[in-house]
């Protein structure tokens, strides 16, 4: 009991670290933060979780060491704060303002990111193809410097979803508020920071899947926003829910090749594979709440407000036919009184 009582300055998180040395759970190690000095240390608090996450997610990998926004967690952390801070006041300020237009810029931002997509998909594709990685489980060594394809691809698709917080930014200037949804922002906040995480220790191997299903429904999705940015070319365009259902079936694919993971393991983290099947449900259960709420509601009313135009146009003959059968006797009846 000497190192529970070692410090009074001790943290949340180092109570718990040390009850579970305690536990035999984690590896022997002592209270680096309380140890020493008082208060809070960033780096300490990242050398005491580290075990943890090595038992859980295996090692970190020094492969992306040194790259652009992955070597510290506080600048991805900070962005999505900012994020969710546009998103609460952007409304607020934007409430007594006339909405921007932005068609141009929108085009050439989803034109960007169509084309983002697509070399993402094709160059996963081909990297998968070229290292002949396994569809069932795949390691994040097994292929050597071939696996260096792979990690390059994945930082590009990270970084997508810091510039994908544009899409949020574009809804507020143009008043668009009822499209910033609680599927919207949770999407958008917790994607980029998962890869920060999938980055740092899985940036190749069985990661590969789902960011490849990811890009290619992308393209479908950002090449359908340009298009509807351009006032002639709604009319043509029939896509929309076939991309909520390809996104849909996504989510369904990755959690099979998931499973198969967990199934027939690999050198492959399997805490990795439990939070990628346990993500992907809370998306689905999302997604299909939103395919109800915008799709077959939408279906259920239009079905309605037909019926009751077909009723009221049923009701507007008949009394179309009465009102010309009663100005006929009208008629009638004023030529005999004018006879006589």
């Amino acid at each position: 009991m000497d190192s529970v009582h070692q410090s009074s300055t001790c943290s949340l998180a180092d109570w718990i670290l040390v009850l579970v040395d305690r536990a035999q759970l984690l590896p022997h190690r002592e209270c680096l933060v309380c140890s020493g000095s008082p208060g809070f240390k960033m780096e300490n608090f990242d050398a005491s979780l580290s075990p943890y996450f090595r038992a859980l997610l295996g090692p970190r990998d020094t492969r992306v060491k040194g790259w652009f926004l992955l070597d510290n967690y506080i600048p991805t952390f900070i962005c999505t704060a900012i994020y969710l801070l546009v998103v609460w006041l952007g409304p607020k300020y934007m409430r007594t303002r006339q909405p921007f237009s932005c068609r141009g810029i929108l085009v050439v931002y989803n034109l960007g990111l169509t084309l983002l997509s697509l070399f993402m998909f094709y160059e996963l594709v081909t990297g998968v193809w070229e290292n002949n990685y396994n569809f069932f489980c795949q390691g994040t060594r097994s292929a050597g410097e071939a696996d260096m394809k792979i990690v390059e691809v994945l930082w590009w698709y990270y970084f997508s979803k810091l510039i994908e917080f544009m899409d949020t930014f574009f809804f507020i200037l143009r008043k668009n508020n009822h499209q910033i949804t609680v599927l919207h922002v949770y999407h958008h906040a917790t994607m980029l920071n998962i890869w920060w995480f999938v980055m740092n220790w899985v940036p190749c191997g069985h990661s590969y899947f789902g960011a490849t299903l990811n890009s290619f429904i992308h393209v479908l999705m950002y090449s359908y926003y340009g298009l509807s940015s351009i006032p002639s070319m709604r009319p043509y365009l029939w896509w929309k829910k076939y991309i909520t259902q390809g996104q849909l079936l996504q989510f369904v694919l990755t959690i099979i090749q998931t499973s198969c993971g967990v199934i027939w393991p690999c050198t492959f983290p399997l805490g990795w594979l439990y939070f990628q099947i346990g993500y992907m449900i809370s998306l689905i259960a999302l997604f299909t709440n939103f395919y109800i709420q915008t799709y077959n509601k939408k279906s259920a009313s239009r079905r309605k407000e037909r019926l009751r135009e077909h009723q009221n146009g049923s009701v507007a003959a008949v009394n179309g036919h009465t009102t010309s059968f009663s100005s006929l006797e009208n008629n009638v009846k004023l030529r005999k009184q004018r006879k006589d």
